[in-house]
């Protein structure tokens, strides 16, 4: 990539409002300012899609929907040299996707189905490029080994409220790390945006990353 490409990007725009992907994106130091923009895309799900097809698609549609904000409203002070950078995260159980629980009690439901076993957690993340389009879709899965949870541990974990934005029901860099017996992979996956994967995508917009 030539450095004219490299000075075409001026500012990366990051499509969530989690604040844990925005601690991880400042965690790669860029050298471009980081605006945050949270979408309210689509989030629908058909039946049969895999979990590789979910994450990707549902990221895809978050970077597509921050685009559009970006050109309609001007208060987003949208600017050609925009890098979008979406992401979304599931957990899979057994081909089951486990999303956000829309309760408590489905919280301990989802808890109770991972007590001792091993799940899987996928991370689709999006660059999309807003002069000239071009995107980047691509994912990262990683193993997660959960303890054997009693219903009373399970009870006290969802009071603290962490799990009701969590995918599966727990959050692996908070209190939910003491659920956790191992992992294979990518830990900032399972926290929500795999660093090394995103730094090798940000390289392919010539950003280099610390």
């Amino acid at each position: 990539m030539t450095k004219e490409d490299n000075e075409s990007i001026s500012r990366i725009v990051l499509a969530s409002s989690s604040p844990r992907r925005k601690e991880l994106v400042a965690a790669l130091d860029l050298s471009l300012p980081v605006y945050i923009l949270s979408t309210d895309s689509d989030e629908t799900v058909e039946s049969g899609w895999t979990p590789v097809q979910t994450v990707e698609t549902l990221s895809l549609r978050k970077a597509r929907a921050a685009l559009d904000m970006l050109r309609q409203n001007k208060a987003h002070e949208s600017t050609p040299g925009d890098l979008i950078i979406a992401a979304d995260t599931i957990v899979a159980l057994d081909g089951e996707i486990l999303g956000k629980p829309a309760s408590d009690s489905e919280a301990e439901e989802m808890l109770r189905k991972l007590s001792g076993r091993t799940h899987e957690v996928y991370t689709g993340v999006v660059c999309l490029s807003a002069r000239s389009e071009k995107t980047i879709v691509q994912h990262r899965r990683t193993s997660v080994q959960m303890r054997e949870l009693s219903d009373k541990r399970i009870a006290r974990y969802v009071a603290t409220g962490e799990p009701r934005d969590k995918a599966g029901a727990y959050g692996i860099q908070g209190f939910g790390g003491a659920l956790v017996e191992g992992i294979e992979g990518c830990f900032f996956n399972v926290v929500g945006l795999p660093l090394a994967l995103l730094s090798d995508m940000l390289a392919q917009y010539g950003i280099e990353t610390s």
